[in-house]
């Protein structure tokens, strides 16, 4: 199996190395990539990037010339990560173990979708709460599991399907098995605690947060009514 790791990339200069690093370590003995994308950072780590790249044939870069946010981010390093027989998607801010991958990788077999499911005291209360609801929403219009996020691991059809719907507002939406875009697909979850974050804050403001949940429910009840 060779696997090809996809992680947006803004403002994360300071957890670049380390990241890679930890890929590294826990997909040794089996070819692996490392795809950052960097979604036009403006503090420095496309440089930090490219330093790795050079010194590391399993790091490539692409960089984004506008922001385009995390789930566009993920779409371009899948379509740029042509070669793999299975992908991955996590975080660069440490929160997102690299440790977890060989678990699920493995339970990817017979699967074209396995999410790291949410654990842990990762993030405040409030948003816990919030992002539970939102998932717990998502999970009943798409077929999808609670827990389920953007770190996950996907097979050649589940990649297929992201890249096929472009208007899809987030990689995890798309490979829903009872919307249009991801009908068909089997998908699975297994628990992984996230850690806290440990430099800098998160770019996902509440506002943010907001706008991105309402118009992820809106594309799901449309993939519904639409079928």
């Amino acid at each position: 199996m060779t696997v090809a790791v996809v992680v947006p990339v803004h403002r994360n200069a300071a957890t670049l190395a380390a990241l890679v690093d930890r890929v590294g370590a826990a997909l040794a003995g089996q070819p692996w990539r490392v795809r950052l994308v960097v979604d036009a950072c403006p503090e420095g780590s496309g440089d930090v990037a490219r330093a790795l790249a050079a010194r590391d044939p399993c790091v490539g870069v692409s960089e984004l010339a506008v922001n385009v946010g995390q789930h566009a981010a993920l779409r371009r390093g899948l379509a740029d990560e042509r070669d793999a027989t299975a992908w991955a998607c996590l975080d660069a801010d440490l929160q997102d173990p690299p440790e977890a991958l060989p678990a699920l990788l493995a339970a990817l077999t017979g699967r074209d979708v396995v999410f790291a499911g949410r654990r842990g005291a990762y993030e405040s209360s409030g948003r816990r709460l919030t992002g539970g609801v939102h998932r717990r929403l998502v999970a009943a219009l798409t077929g999808l599991p609670r827990d389920a996020g953007a770190f996950l691991v996907l097979g050649p059809r589940a990649r297929s399907a992201v890249l096929a719907a472009p208007g899809a507002p987030s990689v995890v939406v798309a490979v829903g098995p009872r919307t249009r875009a991801g009908a068909g697909l089997r998908v699975a979850s297994r628990p992984v605690v996230r850690a806290a974050r440990a430099v800098g804050t998160s770019a996902w403001t509440s506002r943010a947060r907001a706008r991105q949940s309402l118009r992820t429910l809106r594309w799901c009840v449309r993939q519904r009514t639409q079928r």
